[in-house]
């Protein structure tokens, strides 16, 4: 069976859910192209700055895509087969994913920009805010873990490709250190001189392609330079990038963050063009199974694994972080939230599913895939490469590229989870200035190098990668935090409009979210606090559990909070006038 209709079928359904379903949720939502959002009301040109929306959609695309779109279908594909990844990623994203999107941008522009946090506050109550601020704290910590090591996993290591080609994690390393610099310089430029950002575009996208052929000419290879082992190699950087981190959260946005996310969209939609051109002309056939089984060798089912391996692409919690953080302070026009917010959704699902494409090409006994361990970055490189060669790139530029695209997408979430991380610290706390600024971002990179600092292993006690074991708990963490900020719009839409549609439109998607989401963490806490021949454990060493616990705790906490409310404003619709329709 061939690759191309699948992916063209995908294409052509998210087009008409942008068209029909995004139209629909417009006029519920009440988008007046007229009204003045906080960007124009409040613009100061620091943080409120009304941007047209074809330069805010590949700033918000790039900071909600990042590789989870690549890291989860890839996972859960090799796990179950591709056809229930590719369902979920095009019902998710739809009736799920963009409400969630879409409803926390509109949400955030109609409180004067304040996060979907403060929206919470407003219509429940101080606990619940706070409740919301230490689980999207949480979520945040587990988020910068499980990238900081997909990162530093693909620096290491060696892989020769098919023709002999040999491609270097030292090589990956050099051209994603080079990246990071080019968005320094046209941050600098930009503010310094009369360049306007057009032509810094111009000028420094070709130069993100010298990046990459600068590479791996000049691999900066770590484990050979120290006479480490891979796994020692990979540490290190853990530590590089998570001091990478802490400085990107604590410099001004204009110097870094903004530049850097301008350059990743186009990054973004470049590798997505050229992995539709490549599916569009290289005749690639599907090799592996479309369904494995409901459950994998080692114990996992797909209910609920499939919905919380799979975020980004479907539906993920830190989009909503992102659009009432960033997005809703530049959105020029009501009618904006539409492309930005839907829109981006279903794109991000356009990515995800040319992402699955990588897998569905692959033999089942591919050694990408062997063993239980899918490398889920190897996949991606090796899959976009083949696309990419197939318009004419050449096999060792192709890959390099797709790898450091890889890392690119994962920088942008870094670089806002940590700042993220920083901003719930100091207000948890009150602690402001130069000394709590830093104090907040420490504290913020310190647990995650705390958790890859630790030897995790599987099953069959192997050793894992950290982000390989991090990645179902940090799903776990992303879909309930997805849950919450839908209940948070729910109570919102519910509270000022008392419309019946209310319900299925975000209601149900914050039940079901609930629902795969608590499921999967309460998997953490059953393996965690019981051996296989159910022994109960009072105090198991990993920490794993012990986080799920929390979470639960917080989750369902916070689900209390919300229900007294709705009921109230459930009883005052039916004792005032009819609802609106």
């Amino acid at each position: 069976m061939s690759l191309l209709p699948v992916v063209l079928i995908s294409a052509v359904v998210l087009f008409l859910a942008y068209r029909g379903y995004g139209g629909l949720l417009s006029r519920l939502f009440r988008l007046d192209r007229n009204a003045e959002t906080p960007a124009v009301r409040l613009r100061d040109d620091v943080d409120y700055v009304p941007i047209e929306p074809k330069f805010l959609f590949g700033q918000h695309f790039s900071a909600i895509a990042a590789a989870g779109p690549i890291v989860g279908p890839i996972l859960a594909g090799v796990m179950f087969g591709w056809l229930p990844a590719l369902l979920w990623i095009l019902i998710g994203s739809i009736f799920i994913g963009g409400v969630h999107d879409m409803g926390s941008l509109v949400a955030s522009i109609r409180h004067r920009a304040r996060s979907i946090a403060e929206v919470v506050r407003e219509h429940m109550n101080r606990r619940s805010y706070v409740l919301f601020l230490i689980f999207i704290w949480i979520t945040l910590v587990y988020i910068i873990a499980a990238f900081t090591d997909i990162v530093a996993s693909s620096f290491v290591g060696r892989q020769t490709l098919e023709d002999g080609t040999v491609i270097s994690g030292g090589g990956i390393a050099t051209s994603s250190l080079l990246y990071l610099v080019l968005p320094i310089v046209m941050g600098l430029l930009l503010r310094t001189t009369r360049l306007s950002l057009r032509w810094a575009t111009v000028i420094f996208l070709p130069l993100v392609g010298v990046a990459i052929w600068a590479g791996p000419l000049m691999p900066f290879d770590l484990a050979t330079l120290l006479g480490v082992d891979d796994a020692t190699a990979i540490k290190i950087w853990d530590v590089i990038l998570l001091v990478y981190c802490v400085i990107a959260a604590t410099v001004p946005m204009w110097l870094l963050l903004q530049p850097r996310g301008h350059l990743g969209g186009y990054f973004l939609l470049v590798a997505l063009i050229g992995g539709a051109l490549g599916i569009l002309f290289g005749g690639k056939s599907i090799q592996y199974p479309a369904f494995i089984g409901w459950s994998t060798a080692d114990g996992q089912d797909l209910f609920p694994i499939l919905f919380i391996t799979i975020a980004c692409g479907a539906c993920s919690g830190f989009h909503a972080l992102v659009s009432s953080g960033t997005s809703s302070r530049q959105l020029r026009l009501e009618t904006d939230a539409k492309p930005i917010g839907y829109g981006a959704m279903l794109m991000e699902a356009m990515v995800a599913v040319v992402s699955l494409g990588c897998v569905m090409m692959l033999a089942p006994d591919h050694s990408a895939v062997a063993g239980g361990s899918p490398k889920a970055n190897l996949i991606y490189g090796l899959g976009m490469g083949s696309f990419l060669q197939v318009i004419g790139v050449p096999s060792t530029f192709a890959v390099s590229f797709a790898l450091l695209a890889f890392t690119t997408f994962v920088y942008d979430t870094l670089d806002v989870g940590t700042r993220l991380g920083r901003y719930i610290l100091q207000e948890l706390t009150g602690w402001q200035g130069p000394c709590g600024r830093w104090v907040a971002t420490i504290l913020t990179t310190g647990l995650p190098l705390l958790m890859m600092m630790q030897r995790l292993e599987d099953a069959a006690g192997r050793p894992l990668p950290a982000w390989r074991m991090l990645w179902p708990l940090f799903g776990s963490c992303n879909q309930l935090l997805a849950a919450l900020a839908l209940l948070g719009v729910t109570v919102w839409l519910y509270r000022t409009r008392r419309a019946a549609w209310v319900w299925p439109v975000a209601g149900l998607p914050a039940l079901w979210m609930y629902l795969v989401s608590i499921w999967a963490l309460l998997g953490f806490v059953r393996r965690g606090f019981f051996t296989p021949s159910g022994s109960f454990v009072a105090f198991p060493a990993s920490a794993l559990p012990w986080a799920a616990l929390v979470l639960i705790l917080l989750g369902l906490l916070l689900l209390a909070e919300a229900v007294p409310v709705l009921w109230r404003a459930t009883r005052q619709a039916a004792e005032a006038a009819p609802a609106t329709p």
